[in-house]
């Protein structure tokens, strides 16, 4: 048993013996000041360990008539259980600490503070096989997640069953299919983005981006969407001189790909997945199709109804200070807001265009008349539990899942506040957001330490696990994040101006610390970001600069860097990390310093990493690279380098934390497929990342026809599927073309839902060979060398899965498979790979070639001496 649930259990049976609560946590010689809170007790009693209160409310009013002039901390002991809330505890400076003394509020590791509502009352519903219903529970008003023991179900979703042309307000419609539906205006229109790989399209509004909007009507075949939403999701305002360029200088001003949708979701008409739920808001009934081996005459459903379960409200002048919140799980609220007429209209990392004329004037400062400064300052996710202007403020060894917006915010004005040894999982939006962008104060002095943030975002799959916006002091150390949609951590903000030739936006950051994280399996879902992102001015000399050190980041999925250093970041230091298994770059990407004009670059220090990147040491202009290490395998590394990231010893027990019921995996997304042959497709997608408790083992690949018959399937293992990003389905018939695949994840406890279908595709035989790689350089060492190239631009009549590789020492081919092959095609990024076994002072030369279908290409030849 983990350390930390062992002293829960020796706490609580001391306090059952001594006291004869039950269930109820407190030290054998607690102070007379203490407040006891149970799910059991009575808010007629007087909170002391004998007679607990019932609610969190009036615990708070208890502790406001007692925290003047504390002497010593004042616990109030939560009891295990749960605490069901409607709205939020509300905090202010009334109910802070004094005299250098602090308000704990302590869990047990049981202790639930729950916005759900049980669903009860399940019955089958006549006529449809398989589908249970029940009465929506009292004081649910709305939700946008459901749970069964702990296991997030899938808002009912599928193809948009109509060919959809898009018009000023909406759409026009191939049919009149979705104004037949029970109720249109339920249905939320879904435009996930990514590369445009293979037949996946992209939509939405940039790759790193997954908006949605909700249907306002469907009368015949005119469809019109919710506004703003939709206004602001495609009327984007550009410079008038710069076609294609947004004032906002984040994505494009419209939805792409002519608006077209990825999926609907939320409609009764598409409930036909085991795991879906529906509810009919105005028939009062939830919806909801059991996976195997569920019981929902015993199960725990939850509908996440609240929207906050904590709001630490302070201001400038009265802030909320010398708070903590120790063992206690945060679960089951939700966010209603993109379900409304504002939608979700993203910009990046849950950042979202609002208001009426957001499209026109938000966060666009001094480039349009009205724009509100300052620039990019459009509107972050909220968080479930959320401080502004907190000071001291702790949380540790506490659970934020089962949410449905960002987990926790330490939001403006926080300062010297911390959160450690926690858990983040199972989150709709990002794990953890600290400060801001909208001119408030910098949050200042946060230390987040040793926590462990996985299976996320799950919903807005555009979040990432830790956002840090402006702040000073702060330091990101020591965390484990992995199996993420998107980034893993994302810093600063507002250098999108370089992108027309002008400064970075002035912002009060400086001295803020990212070091000895472990990020691995991140951008699992989208593209265009990184295991460490920094945008923006980070400091004003390379001396207060953002410092990203010690860090071990691996095995990126979607297209991007290990340490991405994007518009603006100046004055950042990349130091002592390990990167390695990036699609495209381990360190990128050089921008121009516009503040002096003098064709500068952002000054910037990658120094002493161990990376499979390979460039050369070397000044561009004030872009230094200087003493990194090329790697062939993880024995290059010193072993306390690698063992000095992530959770330290004392907090490893996180790892070994479940959290909900074990569970089928979620089902992979974006399915995409290209001809491998005659009679044959590669299947490719983004594997599963929220894999339900058990590690995924397997994948299975299901080709249908036109008819929706099956043909053909294929199973590989996850291992195998890592390796070569690729499923292979052979044996398809000569007629019954073109094909959509799906793919399912499987673990110990089965098979997940079925993905969504790919686009159509009929193979055909590929004839003509791809054209040879480009501007191939060989990057050396002593004993190692990075071979670095640029994808052919011509690819025959088949898609690159592959390259083949020869070195004259006379060893075997090298075959080069991954992800990276696939993503990095599309806008020929880069690609390179490390060749290790090298002796020094030697020359070798080496070939690439690229591999297809239709066979292997010609070859790019490269010549280059290692170093002595």
């Amino acid at each position: 048993m983990p350390t930390h649930r062992r002293a829960a259990l020796v706490t609580l049976v001391t306090a059952v013996l001594a006291l004869g609560v039950p269930g109820l946590a407190a030290p054998a010689r607690a102070a007379t000041s203490d407040l006891y809170v149970s799910p059991a007790g009575d808010d007629h009693a007087d909170g002391s360990a004998g007679h607990p209160v019932r609610t969190l409310q009036h615990a708070r009013d208890l502790v406001r008539a007692r925290a003047a002039g504390l002497k010593s901390d004042l616990t109030v002991h939560l009891a295990s259980g749960t605490y069901r809330q409607s709205g939020p505890l509300v905090l202010d400076a009334r109910d802070s600490g004094t005299g250098g003394h602090q308000v704990i509020w302590q869990g047990t590791g049981a202790t639930v503070v729950s916005g759900g509502r049980q669903v009860v009352g399940w019955h089958q519903v006549p006529g449809r096989k398989g589908l249970w219903s029940a009465p929506a529970p009292q004081g649910l008003t709305d939700t946008r997640q459901l749970y069964v023991d702990g296991v997030r179900a899938q808002r009912a979703r599928g193809a948009v069953p109509v060919t959809l042309t898009q018009t000023a307000t909406g759409y026009t419609a191939s049919s009149d299919t979705i104004a037949h539906w029970k109720h249109p205006a339920d249905a939320e229109f879904v435009y996930t983005s990514g590369e445009a790989l293979w037949n996946i399209e992209r939509n939405g509004l940039g790759q790193w981006t997954e908006p949605r909007c909700r249907v306002a009507s469907a009368e015949g075949t005119t469809i019109t969407m919710v506004q703003p939403c939709w206004d602001n999701s495609n009327k984007r305002v550009e410079f008038p001189d710069i076609p294609g360029r947004t004032v906002g200088m984040v994505g494009p001003g419209h939805l792409t790909n002519g608006g077209k949708a990825s999926y609907v979701e939320n409609a009764y008409e598409l409930l036909d997945q085991p795991g879906e739920w529906y509810l009919d808001n105005s028939a009062r009934t939830v919806y909801y199709l059991p996976r195997t081996g569920e019981d929902l005459a015993r199960a725990d459903v939850e509908a996440a109804a609240a929207e906050k379960l904590v709001d630490g409200r302070g201001t400038a002048d009265a802030p909320v200070h010398d708070v903590a919140f120790r063992g206690i799980q945060f679960s089951y609220a939700t966010w209603l807001t993109p379900s409304r007429p504002e939608g979700f209209s993203e910009i990046q990392a849950g950042y979202t265009v609002t208001g009426a004329t957001g499209w026109a004037t938000q966060g666009l400062c001094q480039y349009v008349e009205g724009g509100t400064c300052p620039f990019a300052s459009w509107t972050k996710m909220p968080g479930n539990v959320s401080f502004a202007y907190g000071q001291r403020i702790r949380f540790a060894d506490d659970v934020f899942a089962h949410l449905g917006a960002s987990g926790l915010d330490l939001g403006a004005g926080s300062e010297d506040s911390s959160v450690s040894g926690s858990v983040f999982t199972d989150i709709s939006g990002n794990g953890l957001e600290i400060g801001g962008v909208d001119g408030r104060k910098a949050a200042s002095g946060v230390q987040v330490t040793d926590n462990h943030l996985y299976a996320l975002p799950r919903e807005y799959h555009g979040g990432v696990a830790i956002l840090n916006g402006y702040t000073q002091n702060d330091t990101i150390a020591h965390n484990q994040i992995d199996h993420v949609a998107y980034s893993g951590i994302s810093m600063g903000w507002g250098g999108w101006p370089d992108k027309i030739g002008d400064p970075a936006t002035p912002n009060p950051s400086h001295d803020n610390t990212v070091r000895d994280n472990l990020i691995f399996d991140y951008m699992q879902g989208l593209d265009d970001g990184g295991g460490i992102y920094t945008q923006g001015l980070t400091g004003t000399s390379m001396a207060d600069g953002e410092k990203v050190t010690g860090n071990v980041v691996h095995d990126q999925w979607g297209l991007g860097k290990s340490v991405y250093t994007d518009n603006g970041c100046t004055y950042e230091t990349v130091q002592g990390n390990v990167l390695y298994n990036a699609s495209y770059a381990n360190v990128a990407s050089r921008h121009t310093d516009y503040r002096d004009g003098l064709g500068n670059n952002d000054p910037t220090l990658v120094k002493d990493n161990w990376w499979q990147e390979g460039t050369a040491d070397g000044n561009d202009k004030g872009l230094v690279t200087t003493g990194n290490r090329i790697m062939t395998a993880l024995s290059d590394v010193p072993a306390d380098v690698l063992a000095g990231a992530g959770l330290e010893p004392a907090h490893r027990g996180l790892l070994d934390r479940r959290i909900g019921a074990l569970s089928v995996p979620e089902a992979p997304s974006r399915v995409g497929t290209g001809t491998a042959g005659a009679d044959a497709l590669y299947v490719t997608f983004n594997p599963t990342f929220a894999d339900g408790g058990s590690p995924v083992t397997s994948y299975t690949a299901r080709a249908y026809d036109t008819a929706g018959e099956p043909v053909g399937q294929q199973s590989v293992s996850a291992a195998e599927f890592k390796r070569t990003a690729l499923v292979r389905i052979g044996g398809l018939p000569s007629s019954g073309g073109p094909f959509t695949v799906t793919v399912t994840a499987s673990n110990a406890h089965g098979g997940s839902a079925p993905s969504l279908a790919s686009p159509p595709l009929t193979p055909t035989a590929a004839t003509t060979l791809p054209a040879a790689p480009t501007a191939p350089k060989l990057r050396t060492a002593s004993t190692a060398a990075t071979l670095a190239w640029t994808p052919p631009t011509a690819t025959g009549d088949a898609k690159i899965v592959g390259y083949r590789v020869t070195v004259s020492d006379g060893r075997a081919p090298i075959d080069v498979t991954g992800r990276d092959v696939l993503v990095t095609q599309p806008s020929a990024k880069g690609m390179f790979r490390v060749i290790g076994g090298l002796k020094p002072g030697t020359s070798y030369t080496i070939t690439v070639a690229a591999v297809t279908a239709a066979g292997t290409g010609p070859t790019a030849t490269v010549t280059a001496t290692t170093k002595s």
